[in-house]
C-alpha cells in the first residue's frame, strides 16, 4: 500500500530456508528461532539499496519482536545517511519496542516513528489499512 501510494520501489527480504506452510509448524520454527537469537540467511539478490536517501522498512511483530530475518537484513546493510521510516503487522502489541531498537542498530541513520496496522486489517480490511497508510504519510509529508 505504502509503494502504491508513494509509486516506491520494492525490494523483499526472504529467507533462503522458507518457513514452513503449515501454521503451528512455521511459529514453532520462528520461535526457535527467534528464542536462539538467530540470524538466517537471506537468498541473496542484486539490489541497489544505497542508492536511497528514504528507506520504508515493513516486518510483522512476532512475540513482541522484529522476525529474526529482520534482523540479519538490517545488519547486512549500511543505512547511514538515510532516513528509515518502519512500518509493521502485529496481532495487538503495535511497534513494540522496534523503533528503539532500530535506533540503537542502525547507527548513522535517521529512524523516524513508524506505523502499526493489525494484520487481520492489513489482511481483511484493506480499505481501512489503506486510510491509514494515507493519512500516515500526508502526517509524514510525503504525499
Amino acid at each position: 500500500m505504502i509503494a502504491e501510494e508513494m509509486n516506491a520501489d520494492t525490494f523483499e527480504s526472504v529467507r533462503a530456508a522458507p518457513y514452513p506452510k503449515e501454521y503451528e509448524a512455521c511459529t514453532d520454527e520462528a520461535n526457535e528461532e527467534q528464542n536462539a537469537k538467530a540470524r538466517p540467511e537471506l537468498i541473496a539478490a542484486s539490489d541497489n539499496f544505497g542508492d536511497y536517501d528514504v528507506v520504508f522498512l515493513g516486518y510483522p511483530i512476532w512475540w513482541g519482536d522484529m522476525t529474526m530475518p529482520v534482523y540479519t537484513f538490517i545488519e547486512s546493510r549500511d543505512f547511514s545517511g538515510m532516513t528509515v521510516i518502519p512500518f509493521c503487522t502485529h496481532a495487538g502489541s503495535g511497534l513494540y519496542g522496534t523503533v528503539g531498537t532500530l535506533k540503537s542498530k542502525l547507527s548513522g541513520a535517521n529512524v523516524l516513528d513508524g506505523l502499526a496496522i493489525t494484520g487481520t486489517a492489513a489482511q481483511n480490511k484493506q480499505d481501512e489499512a489503506k486510510q491509514a497508510v494515507s493519512e500516515w504519510l500526508g502526517k509524514l509529508c510525503f504525499k
